[in-house]
This record gives structure tokens, C-alpha cells and sequence, in this order.
């Protein structure tokens, strides 16, 4: 017997149906973007050439979306398999997380009619630090989706199928580690490229791959946390508390490290001081940092770790912690110099809620027809 279940409840509830509102808004929105051009829509320029779409889709939302890379780390690099139960969900959220981050890619293409050239070598640029990004995007989406097979026939019963992916599954879950790897480094490396823009709070210039993998990896496993913890009171179903408490001590060992490299590269380089200038760049640094230290004293108690709610609001707080430093670094420090501003415009504010929103909607219709959640018997 499986032991994931179907959650045969009713789809169209009154929070579904707002749902479904705000992505209504965002399609409507988009038809104007592709018709009418992204100036109809957007606020962006020659200095602010991305804005709220590429920063929250494709730098916030995929980090958020690494619960599956990083628990499939944890399962079959170091070979603890006492969170498989927990990977069916991750990696639905994965998926649905990193098919936003490719449909926001998209939209903010100008050109979006031209977007095969990616594919094509003779038309690309093989030193450009997007076009890895895109690629791995791209190839991620599809390597979930193979991962994400084997429940779907589980769904419909074709065990004959099952056994045939599983014997080449695991090549799969090799490039499903290896592809977040590169393509969140390579988010790192897009600071570096930019150089003076970046604060230098955030330009850590060698170390900004490796600190952009460690954020990937904290907000991966504290989204893992987020979602089970909110699909249990949702859904009135057992926590799954005694899986997590694990979890939370390896956000805790994770995150130091993270500190440990950002504030030593800050000490090293000269920086320390930029950090009490008490200037934009300073007081999101600071507010940043709490947001990361704050969750590390609830969950370096085993007591406090144990608690389902405080576990829950440490992992609110650490996903948070981790979208802010990434927004910060992308986009509320960045300065492309005089003469140029940027704040998101209505519009796509709200093409943004309800990209998520749909992101979430089909989560719902997912996990209410197919057996991705654990028993809670199990």
C-alpha cells in the first residue's frame, strides 16, 4: 500500500474561487502586456531593465521552490531516507515554483516571440551567466516533471510504467541535484556581474555563489516546513511535526554558516562599517540579518523545535529572511546609477499575485487528485 493519499475534498471553496479571481485579473493583465508591449504594464527602464517579476519568480520564487532539490539532497546524498514521505510534496511545490519562475521569465522577455533562440547555439552567448540560468530553469522544469511521474501512475494504476521510470529514475534525480546547483549559483554570479549596482553589503564578489546556494538551500527546507505545516491545519490533518523537527536542525546549521561567510567576507573586505551607516542599504541589512538570526534561537532548542507552531513561524520568518536578502541585493539596494527609479506598477503587482495565485490553485487541484500527501497514519 502507497503511503501517500488522495485528498478527496471539495476544490471549489470560497478561498478557491478568490483564488481564482486574482488569476483572472493576472490573464487579463497579460493579454494587455503581449499586445500592448511591457511599458503598458510595467514601470521598468533602461536603468531597471527587470523589475518584481524576474526578482520575486525567478530569484525569490525559485529558492522557495528548492524544497525538493534540497530534501532530495538530504535523501539520497546522505542517504536519509526517513524524509522520503515528505518528497512527493516537495517536489510538486518544486515544480509548480520553478514552472512560475519560466513563465516569469517569459513575460519579461521584450522579445518574448524570439524566445527559441535560447536553444539555439549559433544565437546565444555562451559566457552570459542568464543563459545558463535559463537553460537550468528550463531542463529543471522538465526533470520535475519526470520525478513527478511516478505518481501520476501510481494515480492510474500502470504499474508496468512504474517499473520501467523507476529503473532510470535515478539519473533523473541526479540532474534534478545537479541543474538547482548550477542555476542558483549562477544566480550569484549574476551580482558579481553586475558589480558597482550591487550594494556592497550584497557584493561579496568569489563567495556570491556559495552564499546564493546556502539561502537556496535554507528557504528550500523551510518551505518544506511552511507547506506541510499550513497543509495540516488546512486540510485538518495530523501535523507532521516529528518528520520536521529534523529539518529545522539542519535551517539551524545551515544558516550559521550562511552568517559565518557573509559577516567574515563583510570583516575581510572592509565593509563592517557600511553596516551602521544607517542608511537604506544599512537598515535593511540590519533587518535582514534579525530575520535570519531570530528563527536560529527557536530552533537550536529541541523543545522549541518539537512545538508545531513555533517550528511553523521560524520557518515563516527564515523564508522571509531569505526572499528579503535577495530582493535587497536584486532590486531595493541595486542602483543603476543617477537619473533612474523604479517602484512596480499596479499592474504588475498584480500579475504577480495572481501568478502565485495560480501556482497555488493548482496545488489544490493536485493534492486533491492525486496521492502526493503522507498517511497520517504513517
Amino acid at each position: 500500500m502507497s503511503h501517500h493519499v488522495v485528498l478527496n475534498r471539495p476544490l471549489l471553496t470560497p478561498p478557491f474561487l478568490v483564488l481564482g479571481a486574482f488569476g483572472l485579473t493576472a490573464i487579463v493583465l497579460l493579454l494587455v502586456r503581449f499586445f500592448s508591449g511591457m511599458g503598458a504594464v510595467t514601470n521598468l527602464s533602461g536603468g531597471y531593465p527587470w523589475g518584481i517579476w524576474v526578482v520575486y519568480d525567478i530569484v525569490v520564487g525559485t529558492a522557495f521552490a528548492c524544497g525538493g532539490y534540497a530534501l532530495a539532497v538530504t535523501v539520497y546524498v546522505f542517504n536519509n531516507g526517513r524524509y522520503h514521505p515528505l518528497m512527493r510534496a516537495a517536489i510538486l511545490t518544486s515544480l509548480l515554483g520553478y514552472a512560475l519562475g519560466a513563465a516569469g521569465a517569459f513575460i519579461d522577455m521584450g522579445r518574448y516571440w524570439n524566445f527559441y533562440n535560447m536553444f539555439l547555439p549559433w544565437q546565444v552567448n555562451p559566457h552570459a551567466v542568464m543563459l545558463e540560468v535559463g537553460l537550468c530553469v528550463f531542463l529543471y522544469v522538465n526533470v520535475l516533471a519526470i520525478e513527478f511521474l511516478p505518481t501520476v501512475l501510481e494515480k492510474y494504476k500502470a504499474e508496468a510504467w512504474q517499473k520501467k521510470l523507476s529503473a532510470v529514475l535515478f539519473f533523473f534525480v541526479a540532474l534534478g541535484i545537479l541543474l538547482p546547483t548550477m542555476h542558483q549559483s549562477s544566480l550569484g554570479s549574476f551580482l558579481i556581474a553586475m558589480g558597482w549596482k550591487v550594494h556592497p553589503l550584497w557584493q561579496t564578489m568569489e563567495l556570491q555563489p556559495l552564499l546564493a546556494i546556502l539561502s537556496a538551500f535554507i528557504m528550500g527546507f523551510a518551505a518544506v516546513i511552511f507547506e506541510s505545516s499550513l497543509g495540516a491545519v488546512g486540510f485538518k490533518r495530523k501535523p507532521e511535526t516529528p518528520m520536521l523537527v529534523g529539518l529545522g536542525k539542519i535551517i539551524v546549521g545551515l544558516t550559521v554558516a550562511f552568517l559565518v561567510v557573509r559577516f567574515v567576507t563583510i570583516l575581510l573586505t572592509g565593509k563592517l562599517g557600511l553596516i551602521f551607516a544607517f542608511d537604506l542599504g544599512s537598515l535593511m541589512f540590519l533587518i535582514e540579518t534579525a530575520m535570519f538570526i531570530y528563527p536560529v534561537f527557536i530552533l537550536i532548542s529541541p523543545a522549541r523545535r518539537a512545538n508545531g507552531r513555533k517550528l511553523f513561524y521560524a520557518a515563516l520568518c527564515m523564508m522571509m529572511a531569505g526572499a528579503l536578502y535577495r530582493f535587497d541585493a536584486f532590486l531595493i539596494t541595486f542602483n543603476p546609477g543617477t537619473g533612474y527609479s523604479y517602484f512596480p506598477a499596479l499592474p504588475e503587482i498584480l500579475i504577480t499575485i495572481g501568478m502565485v495565485a495560480m501556482e497555488v490553485m493548482a496545488y489544490l487541484f493536485i493534492v486533491t487528485r492525486f496521492p502526493i500527501l503522507v498517511r497520517e497514519e504513517h
